[in-house]
C-alpha cells in the first residue's frame, strides 16, 4: 500500500513534469524562460496542486482532469514567491535554499518572470482539453478572485501595512485568510467543483479549506521560530526581522500550537460531513500541520 509520502512524491513528480512542459511549450528560449524555470524548479512540495488532485480522487474523479488547474495554481504560487522576495517587498536573499530569483538574475527579470507565470496560468486553464468551456470560465474566475485584489494580493497588502503594528487575532486571521488561505481554498474547491459535489458537501469542504489555510499559515509562523533553516531553505526569524505580525508573536509559541490544533479539529470534522474522511485528503490535513518546511 502506498504511503502518504510516496503519494506526495509521485504526484510531485507528475506536476513537475507538466509544469516544465507547459513553460517549454509556451515560451521561447532565452532569459525569461530561464528565470521562470529557475523558480519553478527551485523545490517545494507542490502541496497546492496535490490538494487539487487529492480532492478529485476523494470524490472519485480521474485526477488527470485536474492537472492543468493544479499546474496553473502552482504557477501563481511561484509568481507570488518571486515578487514577495523582491527588495521592495520582503527583500529575501534565499528561497528554498538557493538564491532568490532577483539575486540569481536581477530585479527586472524577476518581476517579468513572475508576470509571465501569472498570466500563463490562465492560458493553461483556457487551453486545457480536459475541461469543458463552462468549467474553464468558472475556474479562471475563481482563480482570479483567489489570487487578485479580493484574495491573495489584498492579503499581501494588508500584511505589509500591519508591519510594526500590534494587531488583534481577528485581524491577523483575516489577513491570512486572504494572503495564504485563498489559494489553498481554491485548491480544494476546484477539485470539489470538478467532482460535481452536492451543495451541502461543497459547504462542508469550504469550511475544511478555510481551516486548512490557517493551519498552513500557523505552521509557517511556528517554523519561523523553531524550524530548521536548512529544511526551510531560508534563515529562521525572518518574520521578526521584517516586523511581521505572527501567531507566536500574538499568542506565544504554545498558544500558536494550540490554535493550530483547534483548526486541525475543525478541518477534520468538516471533512467528516462529506463522507470522505478516510481518504488522502484527510491525511494531508495532518501532513500540513506537521510539516517541517
Amino acid at each position: 500500500m502506498e504511503s502518504l509520502n510516496e503519494y506526495v512524491e509521485r504526484y510531485k513528480g507528475i506536476i513537475n513534469d507538466h509544469l516544465n512542459n507547459y513553460i517549454l511549450s509556451y515560451t521561447t528560449p532565452g532569459r525569461l524562460r530561464e528565470s521562470m524555470l529557475y523558480s519553478i524548479n527551485a523545490g517545494g512540495k507542490r502541496l497546492r496542486p496535490i490538494l487539487v488532485i487529492a480532492t478529485l480522487e476523494a470524490f472519485e474523479i480521474d485526477p488527470k482532469k485536474g492537472i492543468p488547474v493544479a499546474c496553473a495554481l502552482e504557477m501563481i504560487h511561484t509568481y507570488s514567491l518571486i515578487h514577495d522576495d523582491l527588495p521592495a517587498m520582503d527583500n529575501d536573499d534565499l528561497r528554498r535554499g538557493q538564491p532568490t530569483n532577483h539575486k540569481q538574475f536581477d530585479d527586472a527579470t524577476a518581476i517579468l518572470a513572475g508576470d509571465a507565470l501569472l498570466t500563463l496560468s490562465f492560458q493553461v486553464i483556457t487551453e486545457a482539453d480536459t475541461l469543458s468551456n463552462e468549467e474553464k470560465v468558472f475556474l479562471v474566475n475563481e482563480l482570479s478572485k483567489a489570487s487578485g485584489p479580493s484574495g491573495m494580493v489584498d492579503g499581501q497588502m494588508r500584511d505589509m501595512l500591519s508591519e510594526n503594528e500590534w494587531i488583534t487575532l481577528r485581524k491577523l486571521e483575516a489577513i491570512h485568510n486572504s494572503k495564504t488561505g485563498q489559494l489553498l481554498k481554491f485548491a480544494i474547491l476546484s477539485g470539489a467543483y470538478l467532482g460535481k459535489v452536492s451543495e451541502e458537501s461543497m459547504q462542508a469542504v469550504t469550511e475544511m479549506a478555510s481551516a486548512l489555510g490557517l493551519i498552513f499559515q500557523i505552521q509557517d509562523d511556528i517554523l519561523d521560530v523553531i524550524g530548521d533553516s536548512d529544511a526551510i531553505g531560508k534563515p529562521i526569524g525572518s518574520d521578526e526581522d521584517n516586523k511581521k505580525s505572527t501567531y507566536p508573536q500574538l499568542l506565544g509559541l504554545e498558544g500558536a500550537i494550540n490554535q493550530k490544533k483547534h483548526y486541525v479539529d475543525v478541518a477534520q470534522k468538516s471533512l467528516e460531513k462529506t463522507g470522505i474522511q478516510h481518504t488522502v485528503l484527510s491525511e494531508l490535513i495532518d501532513y500540513l500541520s506537521n510539516r517541517d518546511c
